[in-house]
């Protein structure tokens, strides 16, 4: 009866292992999109900084270009450049409380190892 609820709970530990680490993967990738976007703001401004202001400037939408004032241009980019910083903080905060899970989550696992050896010779044998 205690074999088998420990190994309820290693299946139920490895469970939350798999989703915790995808959960991270998938935060780390949105970190790294969202600091591109912020460079790529970043140094879009520091060109737009470099033209006089009555030159002509184009967005590009899609396949088309759209005159648009500098002011405008460069206001959308500082726009797009804090909301990048601000979702950065945000999901770096996330990345560290997926962090502390994973570390609950290892150690609750070593603890049911040390529960039941037998579990962890039985863990070792299997060919995953």
């Amino acid at each position: 009866m205690a074999d088998e609820s420990i190994k309820t709970a290693f299946v139920e530990i490895q469970g939350r292992m798999i989703e915790t680490t995808r959960k991270l993967k998938q935060v780390q990738n949105q970190i790294r999109s969202k600091e591109t976007e912020k460079k790529r703001a970043f140094l879009t401004m520091e060109e737009l900084k470099q033209v006089p202001d009555d030159t002509n400037v184009y967005k590009s939408i899609g396949k088309t270009f759209v005159l648009e004032t500098k002011a405008t241009l460069m206001n959308e980019q500082e726009n797009k450049f804090k909301d990048s910083e601000a979702s950065i903080t945000s999901l770096q905060s996330s990345r560290e409380y997926l962090e502390k899970q994973i570390s609950e989550v290892e150690n609750n696992l070593r603890e049911l190892l040390q529960q039941d050896p037998g579990l962890a010779r039985q863990i070792m044998s299997m060919n995953v």
